[in-house]
């Protein structure tokens, strides 16, 4: 009996193992996840303002970058 429960023991002990690893990659992988999308969406922003200002210059007007005004 008592060589069962030393297996037993083993076995959640090494559950219990892969259970950490498997969060901890999970963990990882979300983070790495989230910096991709964060990565393409800035980088679609990007692309959208040189198309957007290609298009004005296209277009033939001059001084096409846009101008901030304060807030009133």
């Amino acid at each position: 009996m008592d060589d069962r429960q030393k297996s037993t023991d083993e076995r959640s002990a090494a559950r219990k193992l892969e259970d950490r690893e498997r969060a901890i990659t999970n963990i990882v992988l979300l983070l790495i996840f989230v910096a991709l999308v964060g990565i393409g969406v800035w980088l679609s922003d990007g692309l959208l303002d040189a198309r957007r200002a290609d298009e004005c210059i296209s277009s033939g007007r001059r001084n096409c970058n846009p101008i901030d005004l304060p807030p009133r």
